[in-house]
C-alpha cells in the first residue's frame, strides 16, 4: 500500500478487479474536496445559509440525529492527544428495521456491517482509513446500553459491540483495540447511503470481471457503470459473488475501500455548487441519511469539519484493513495479527505513516477481490 501515491493507488484498485473511472484534474484548488460523501454534501449546505435562506439551515439541522458518546463513556478513555490530527470512526449499520427489512431478516438488532477509522493527520492534507473486518474476534469491554451494564466477552465478533451497545460501545471497543480516543463518530444505514448516491446522480465505476450475488442482488458485467443506490450498496455489501474472491468479509473490504476513492472522484462532477436544488436535494438528503456524535450534530459543527478537510483527496488517502488472519479454530472468522496490529495503531497514535511492514502478510490486503487481476 503506497502513502499518496495516485499511480500506485490506480494499480492496486485494478488489482481488486474495479477501478474509479474520469479525469483526474491538477493543481489544489482542484482537488476532490471531500473525505467521505457526507461531509461534502454538509460542506455545500453552509452555502444555502450563507444565501439567506435561514429557514432551510434549520431544517437542515432538525434532520441531524446525535448520540452522546462522552457521556455514555466517561473518562475511562485513552488520552486525547491535541496534536491537530483527528480520529473519527465511520460505520455502516445493517439494521433490517423498516425499509432495511428487505436486505434480510432482522436478528434482534443492528450491527455494524462496515467500520472504518479514519485518521486525518495534522495539518489536514492527508488521511489514513483503516478498515476493521467485522468478522474479526477480538475481546469486547464492558458496555452500558440503557443504564444497563452489558457484559463484555473475552472472544466476541466484532460487530456485535454495536448489537449488544450501540454505537458508544462500538466506541468503546474501537478504542480498547486502538488506545486511540476517538474525536468522533458517523453513522449511516441502507436506505440512508441509496438516498445519497441517487441523490448525486449516481457513482461510475468499471468492473474488469463479472460481479454475480444474489445475495447482495448486483449482477453487473465486466465494463463501465453508473451505479445508483440500489446497485452501489449492493456492491459494498456483495462476498460472494466475486471471481476469484474467497466470500469472506475482507474481499468486501477491498470493494468498499475502492469505491469510496470512485465515489470522491465523482463528487467534483456531480455540479451540486452550481446548482441550487441539487445543492439542496443533496444536503438534505445526507443530514437524514447520519447518525453522529453530539459534538457533531448541527450543520454549523459539520461544515466546520468538511472544511477543514476540503483539501484531502483521494490520491491523498491510505487505505488499509487492520492486519488479519484467518481463525485456525473458524474458518469464517478472522483473528488480529498482534504485532502488526500495534504497528498500525502505534503509527496512528504518533501521527506517522503506516508502515508498509504492518499489513506483510495480512489477509486483509492480500485475500479476497485482489486475487484476480485483468
Amino acid at each position: 500500500m503506497a502513502d499518496s501515491n495516485g499511480t500506485a493507488m490506480t494499480a492496486e484498485s485494478r488489482a481488486r478487479g474495479i477501478r474509479a473511472t474520469g479525469r483526474r484534474r491538477k493543481g489544489p484548488t482542484r482537488r476532490r474536496r471531500a473525505l467521505t460523501i457526507t461531509l461534502c454534501a454538509l460542506v455545500s449546505a453552509v452555502l444555502l445559509g450563507g444565501a439567506g435562506l435561514g429557514y432551510v439551515y434549520f431544517k437542515l439541522n432538525g434532520n441531524l440525529k446525535g448520540i452522546d458518546i462522552n457521556a455514555a463513556l466517561g473518562h475511562d478513555r485513552p488520552q486525547n492527544v491535541d496534536n491537530g490530527s483527528m480520529d473519527i470512526l465511520v460505520m455502516g449499520s445493517d439494521s433490517r428495521a423498516g425499509k432495511n427489512g428487505k436486505y434480510g431478516k432482522d436478528e434482534g438488532g443492528a450491527r455494524s456491517d462496515t467500520a472504518m477509522v479514519v485518521h486525518v493527520y495534522k495539518g489536514h492534507r492527508k488521511a489514513s482509513v483503516v478498515s476493521v473486518p467485522r468478522d474479526t474476534m477480538i475481546k469486547r469491554p464492558d458496555c452500558t446500553k440503557n443504564g444497563q451494564v452489558v457484559p463484555g466477552a473475552q472472544r466476541a465478533m466484532f460487530n456485535t459491540a454495536y448489537e449488544v451497545g450501540g454505537p458508544a460501545c462500538a466506541v468503546k471497543t474501537v478504542e480498547s483495540i486502538s488506545g486511540i480516543r476517538m474525536d468522533h463518530f458517523l453513522e449511516v444505514d441502507f436506505t440512508g447511503f441509496k438516498k445519497l448516491i441517487d441523490a448525486l446522480g449516481g457513482v461510475d465505476i468499471t468492473t474488469t470481471k463479472a460481479i454475480d450475488d444474489n445475495d447482495s442482488h448486483l449482477h453487473l458485467r465486466p465494463g463501465k457503470h453508473t451505479l445508483n443506490g440500489e446497485d452501489a450498496l449492493g456492491l459494498v455489501r456483495t462476498r460472494h459473488g466475486v471471481p476469484g474472491g474467497d466470500g469472506s468479509d475482507l474481499g468486501r473490504i477491498q470493494l468498499q475501500q475502492t469505491f469510496i476513492k470512485a465515489l470522491m472522484d465523482q463528487v467534483k462532477n456531480v455540479g451540486v455548487l452550481t446548482n441550487p436544488a441539487k445543492l439542496y436535494d443533496v444536503a438534505d438528503t445526507a443530514t437524514k441519511a447520519i447518525t453522529t456524535d453530539t459534538d457533531l450534530n448541527s450543520v454549523s459543527e459539520l461544515t466546520g469539519l468538511a472544511k477543514s478537510l476540503g483539501s484531502i483527496g483521494s490520491d491523498h488517502i491510505d487505505m488499509l484493513t487492520l492486519p488479519v488472519t484467518y481463525d485456525p479454530t473458524d474458518p469464517d472468522r478472522v483473528v488480529p495479527l498482534t504485532k502488526q496490529g500495534k504497528q498500525v495503531w502505534d503509527a496512528l497514535r504518533q501521527d506517522r505513516a503506516v508502515p508498509k511492514s504492518a499489513i506483510k502478510g495480512s489477509a486483509g490486503d492480500t485475500g479476497g477481490t485482489s486475487r484476480y487481476v485483468k
